[in-house]
């Protein structure tokens, strides 16, 4: 009969020993060589022959956690493993999800395709950069949602008046998945880009005079558009203002940006690692719904259940 044996890349190591805490495992027992000019060689130090494989790596920059990914996979396949999931908290390259201008490579579509090319199975991603992602991969995909792990937290905050709010028009339908099970008002903030990461003007859909509001979105990188939308939203007259968001890149000067902002938190989960710590980033974990999804997918059961619906 086959076992579940949960392994992880390097990158995700600290999340790995959660997730498989949280299932009641052990973590598997691998080990990764790497030659003096940087190839890596990872090595599973235990059979997995006839065994559900379950491999948790976020492909966030380096490109080798992606690259570390792709071995493990291939060398599971190869060691002769029943079925191989791979658990991917945070995919990355996928704010390349289409060509939008000449000459550009669609990322997010070649990094699925290694992923199918490499041998899995499966896999288990939570909160794509877009939704249309899933339908880049041969495999099934199974799209874990970031409410899940914020809902239950805003809800023992118990705000009188909540809103909701987008950072830009792009995220109003996650947006929008908020405000419906809080029965709540949804505001957008439009802006426009002269170069990227860089935000030229911006400009707020809606009334926020009085309310508490939240800003959602699936990932933060320089930090630049989310301090800047909770600025003009304080502006408007809000009467605070956080933001939940699933995936802390949090590169260049954004934890300067996040700490001198009007944010009163910013609330993220530990899809991938903070580099600093922050008195306004408060973390949540996802380890907990990462190991209900590999146990059900290991069962052969639906994973609905993890969705929280308005």
């Amino acid at each position: 009969m086959s076992v579940a044996k949960i392994f992880t890349g390097k990158s995700t190591a600290y999340l790995g020993e959660k997730i498989a805490r949280a299932y009641g495992a052990v973590l598997g027992k691998a080990s990764l060589q790497i030659f003096s000019d940087g190839e890596m060689c990872p090595v599973y130090d235990e059979s997995v022959r006839g065994h559900d494989v379950f491999i948790i790596q976020s492909t966030n920059p380096p490109s080798d956690n992606f690259m570390e990914l792709l071995l493990m996979i291939d060398a599971a396949k190869r060691a002769s493993a029943k079925h191989v999931t791979v658990v991917v908290p945070y995919f990355g390259y996928a704010r390349q999800d289409r060509k939008d201008k000449p000459r550009v490579a669609i990322a997010a579509k070649l990094m699925a395709n290694l992923i199918s090319a490499a041998g899995a199975n499966r896999i288990v991603t939570c909160d794509l950069h877009a939704d249309q992602i899933q339908g880049f991969f041969d495999i099934p995909v199974d799209h874990l949602d970031g409410s899940a792990i914020f809902v239950p937290y805003l809800r023992s905050l118990k705000l009188k008046n909540i809103t909701f709010a987008s950072p830009d028009v792009g995220g109003v339908k996650r947006t929008r998945a908020f405000a419906k099970f809080f029965n709540a008002e949804l505001v957008v903030c439009d802006k426009h880009r002269k170069l990227a990461n860089k935000v030229a003007s911006m400009q707020l859909i809606g009334d926020v005079k009085d309310r508490d509001v939240v800003l959602v979105d699936d990932l933060i990188d320089t930090g630049g558009t989310m301090c800047k939308a909770a600025k003009l939203i304080m502006d408007k007259g809000a009467h605070s203002v956080r933001a939940v968001v699933t995936h802390p890149l949090l590169s260049g000067d954004a934890y300067e940006n996040i700490g001198k902002s009007v944010l009163e938190e910013l609330v993220v989960t530990d899809t991938l690692p903070l580099k600093n710590g922050s008195s306004k980033i408060k973390v949540l974990s996802i380890a907990e719904l990462m190991s209900k999804a590999i146990r059900i997918i290991h069962d052969n059961a639906s994973i609905s259940s993890l969705f929280i619906n308005p």
